[in-house]
């Protein structure tokens, strides 16, 4: 078994990431700085957005170091407030998890999606 990057040092290369591509990005929660679940919303600011949540462990492939793989939770074009409400759910079932939001009218997530 591989280790898995710690959660603080990915969202702050994810942040970096898209920083330097031109997107605004912000965490919104800080969660357990070694293995908090991470959560990313994408907002497009024309009241739309996607929500990206951790994939669930895949049968067809290991990621490689340092990679997570996520999944759309919510896909792009929903309405913004339907993330807003999904991740207030989220945040009061887990008090460890990272909330990222990203805000980028080209809607780019900048992460890796697991395949279906």
């Amino acid at each position: 078994m591989t280790s898995r990057l710690k959660s603080a040092i990915w969202v702050s290369a994810l942040v970096r990431r898209a920083n330097g591509a031109g997107a605004f990005t912000a965490v919104r929660r800080r969660g357990a700085e070694e293995a908090g679940a991470i959560f990313v919303k994408v907002a497009t600011l024309d009241g739309n957005a996607a929500l990206y949540g951790p994939a669930l462990p895949s049968l067809d492939r290991e990621p490689e170091p340092g990679e997570r793989l996520f999944t759309p939770l919510l896909p792009p074009g929903s309405p913004e407030r339907d993330a807003e409400e999904r991740m207030a759910r989220e945040m009061r079932y887990d008090s460890d998890l990272w909330f990222v939001e990203i805000e980028d009218r080209e809607g780019r997530s900048f992460l890796d999606l697991a395949t279906d």
